[in-house]
């Protein structure tokens, strides 16, 4: 989906996504990567809140991951990257390539999902990804979502990834207000429970019934 221009930004290209409309983001990748642009205090935070066996969805490069196994907590990502999971097992983090739509290892077992970095935008459907986190966890186990402190209800729109050196093809992606988090999940058979706030970021636990 995201193409070679992903892959090249992982390795240090700039980057930008363009959105339908014209407007064009730098993407995060410093943040991504857990370098000077990092934010620590989010990341301790998310961390802080897995419990049991984590995997970890859209993954990236794995910087929470590598810091869950640090932690001693059994953790797994997952991205479509092959230079992104690459770079996650370099930095000690298990990660494996391929869709999160697929099956996936530990399919009904999971203590924890973590949906962070925008990932809940996955594929323009975030009912479809929050169904599908709740598949992959245990009775009782939780999903940590983040939300888009910018967007008001679910804004779906076409993207792709641009680079002096080309431009991707267009793809389906969302982004999610927490004014939406509690239908949303409501409607993917999981129920929120917590929202925290961290500077300007916001992540939600949402638990799956026993």
């Amino acid at each position: 989906m995201l193409g070679p221009q992903y892959e090249r930004a992982l390795l240090g290209e700039r980057c930008w996504l363009r959105h339908d409309d014209g407007e064009r983001v730098e993407l995060p990748v410093d943040l991504w990567l857990g370098h000077h642009g990092a934010d620590h205090s989010f990341d301790e935070t998310v961390v802080s809140l897995c419990t049991g066996p984590t995997i970890d969805l859209g993954c990236g490069p794995g910087r929470l991951v590598a810091q869950l196994i640090r932690r001693g907590l059994p953790a797994l990502g997952i991205d479509q990257s092959a230079t992104a999971v690459r770079i996650a097992n370099q930095r000690g983090a298990p990660a494996l390539r391929g869709d999160v739509f697929s099956a996936l290892p530990g399919e009904g077992g999971w203590g924890t999902v973590l949906l962070v970095d925008g990932n809940i935008g996955l594929a323009g459907d975030p009912v479809r990804v929050l169904a599908r986190a709740a598949r992959l966890l245990a009775p009782g186990g939780q999903c940590l979502v983040e939300f888009d402190p910018a967007t008001s209800g679910v804004k779906q729109r076409r993207v792709r990834l641009e680079s002096d050196s080309g431009m991707g093809r267009w793809f389906d992606w969302a982004s999610v207000g927490l004014d939406s988090a509690s239908e949303l999940t409501e409607r993917a058979g999981l129920t929120l429970t917590h929202t925290h706030r961290v500077g300007a970021r916001w992540v939600a636990q949402v638990s799956k019934p026993r």
